[in-house]
């Protein structure tokens, strides 16, 4: 999957550090930028795009006035350094709103969303294709996970391991802010230090379940709603 990106903005380093962004994700290219929405309404009427980075404060026509012109919109993301419009915009249901300055993480947290939507689109008339996303590995690489390949997260502390049924991979991210990425009715926090996969789940016994015959201990907190899930997901 390769998605079409414009970049909307009258400030040049905004452009620039969004286009270091998108070079460093292989599903975006980057065919053009604007430094206003007028030029880029024009660019739209012939060019197909997937995604727009939308700045709101521009000259001539601003960001929200923009959206309103479109017919059928590609994705909007809004890109701005004032908060106050996050409500009128996601009224014009923009698919994120990322204040400035942008943390890389929160770029890439926005383009794994844009994934999901984009895969889950594409499976109701496929089945071929396998939701993913993208993490961290290091400083300068991302590596694209398949959701159905992973099997335990792991907590350690500020970092998280993500055993798959392919390799391990150690992330700087928290155990809760990486779960709430996942869907929620194919993983499950089960104990503060461990998420799993429940389709991975071989045997639940007691508080404690087994996974690729590795026996995990089930929060006292979390048994509850784990049972039911595992249950429900096994009907």
């Amino acid at each position: 999957m390769e998605l079409k990106v414009i970049i909307i903005d009258d400030e040049p380093l905004a452009i620039n550090i969004l286009k270091n962004y998108v070079a460093q994700v292989k599903e975006l290219q980057l065919i053009s930028t604007f430094s206003n929405a007028v030029d880029a309404s024009t660019f739209l009427q012939s060019h197909e795009v997937d995604i727009i980075f939308l700045d709101i404060h521009m000259p001539i026509l601003d960001g929200l006035e923009f959206i309103k012109t479109l017919h059928e919109a590609p994705m909007v993301v809004i890109t701005t350094a004032h908060e106050e419009f996050a409500l009128e915009s996601f009224e014009l249901e923009v698919i994120d709103y990322l204040v400035k300055p942008i943390p890389f993480p929160r770029f890439l947290k926005s383009i794994n969303r844009i994934l999901k939507l984009k895969q889950h689109h594409s499976d109701r008339g496929s089945n071929h294709e396998h939701p993913s996303i993208f993490v961290k590995v290091d400083k300068k690489k991302l590596q694209k996970i398949y959701l159905d390949e992973i099997v335990v997260i792991e907590s350690l502390k500020d970092y998280i391991r993500i055993k798959t049924t392919t390799g391990k991979y150690i992330v700087h991210k928290t155990l809760s802010s990486f779960t709430e990425e996942l869907p929620a009715d194919q993983f499950i926090r089960i104990h503060r230090s461990f998420t799993i996969s429940i389709d991975k789940v071989q045997v639940v016994e007691g508080n404690s379940l087994e996974i690729d015959n590795t026996r995990y201990t089930i929060g006292r907190s979390y048994l509850n709603d784990v049972k039911a899930k595992i249950l429900n997901n096994s009907i």
